[in-house]
């Protein structure tokens, strides 16, 4: 549908002639981006059946791919301009939301405790749990306020690469859910005036009765940071491509940066939501003591927590060119290289995950010699055609001297390959 609104020119033709590009969009940052988005598809798609190119590069192949490149990288960027405003104004509105779903939260919990009050009667333990609710979410309100700009309340689960981060997700979850329930033994024990319920409340913190989901939150805030070792780690190491992400959405909890879906992450997310779920529920049946989580149900987290730290450790791997050779097209003669041929680099890992965008593949260079050679954007219908993540096709510049000559490609993460060596004659 956006596709077919950029080619009639859109709702307000005289305000966004040919889909809107602007810096200043009255229709918002998101409305500007997706109608870049859509002009850009409607170009590239063109640019790939042959239509809008110029005659002065119509007669040549390479000099139309060329332009044609040229062409659709500048508009890439002019949509990656307009994603990254559309990213900053959709985190400076997040911390609002986060603010009305926890407050939301709290009066979930006040109808709860109201309607299981009925006929049990009101306890101190319900106002306990209810005032401890009340500071969680004024605590998160203000940390939601002074972080607006970079996502409110989500701002510490936000990664370095924009995304919000799995690990930090998981462990934020069991701090918030140990801190309320200590609030709402620090209630209890305030409001209690007979000294034996006193000392059962303060039996309640001993480890051997939360001796589960301390060992649970120990666990998963030290993968938190772990994980955030490793992978900076790997990153310098050029063992992992990193590419930054617009912004962050609820599905980097369960997807890979590429956006499919990662099992270890899903399992890590799913089984502690089951805990968390169970324990939530011990403390509302058991609001005296800690959560007693089973050490059964403990070491299903602490396996899935071992299996999520062992994807990250397994996940990435560094770009490899295997060969190099001679582009043909049907009816050509074999013979060497030469300045001026299309050469095709095959390899894997040239495309890191999350650069599938035109403005990442814009970036990609490739060596020969002491020439950068920009990969061409060789459009098809529905995407790319050229680069792919096994195979590039670069033209030989005319500054390369014939002779042994290395080639090597730099991803849009910034990570080198392996040096490969080609006989360039003249």
């Amino acid at each position: 549908m956006a596709v077919q609104e950029a080619r009639q020119g859109g709702a307000d033709p005289a305000a966004h002639e040919g889909g809107c590009t602007c810096g200043d969009c009255p229709h918002g940052a998101r409305e500007g981006h997706r109608r870049a988005v859509a002009a850009f598809l409607v170009k590239r798609d063109e640019y790939a059946t042959g239509q809008g190119l110029p005659a002065a590069v119509a007669h040549s192949a390479s000099a139309s791919r060329q332009w044609v490149s040229e062409e659709l990288a500048q508009a890439a960027e002019a949509v990656a301009e307009r994603s990254r405003a559309e990213g900053a104004a959709w985190l400076a509105r997040l911390w609002q939301r986060t603010a009305v779903v926890v407050w939301a939260g709290v009066l979930a919990l006040l109808l709860v405790q109201a309607l299981t009050a009925i006929g049990a009667g009101w306890t101190s333990a319900r106002t306990a749990g209810l005032l401890a609710a009340v500071l969680v979410a004024g605590a998160l309100s203000g940390a939601s306020w002074f972080h607006r700009a970079r996502g409110g309340a989500l701002a510490p689960v936000i990664g370095e690469d924009n995304r919000l981060s799995t690990s930090r997700a998981v462990a934020g979850s069991w701090v918030l859910l140990v801190a309320f329930a200590l609030l709402v033994l620090v209630g209890r024990l305030a409001a209690a005036s007979d000294p034996r319920e006193r000392d059962a409340l303060i039996e309640g913190l001993e480890l051997v009765r939360g001796a589960g989901v301390v060992t649970v939150l120990a666990v998963v805030c030290g993968i938190a940071v772990l994980v955030r070792r490793v992978v900076g780690l790997r990153v310098q190491g050029q063992r992992l491509q990193k590419v930054r992400a617009h912004r962050p959405r609820a599905a980097d909890l369960l997807t890979d940066d590429s956006g499919r879906g990662s099992f270890a992450d899903i399992q890590y997310v799913v089984i502690n939501a089951v805990a968390l779920a169970f324990a939530a529920v011990r403390l509302a049946r058991r609001p005296d003591q800690l959560p007693d989580l089973p050490w059964g149900l403990a070491v299903v987290v602490l396996v899935s927590a071992g299996t999520y730290l062992a994807g990250k450790y397994a996940e990435g791997g560094h770009p490899v060119i295997l060969s190099v050779v001679r582009a043909r097209e049907a009816g050509d003669l074999d013979a060497p290289i030469r300045t001026g041929d299309d050469i095709e680099i095959r390899g894997t890992g040239f495309l890191p995950a999350g650069a599938q965008g035109a403005d990442r593949l814009a970036r990609m260079v490739v060596r020969v010699g002491p020439v950068n050679v920009h990969v061409p954007l060789v459009p098809v219908v529905g995407g790319f055609d050229n680069p792919t993540d096994d195979l590039l096709t670069v033209p030989v510049p005319a500054d390369v001297e014939p002779g042994r000559v290395d080639v090597q490609v730099v991803t849009a993460a910034g990570v080198e390959t392996n040096r490969y060596t080609i006989d360039v004659t003249e």
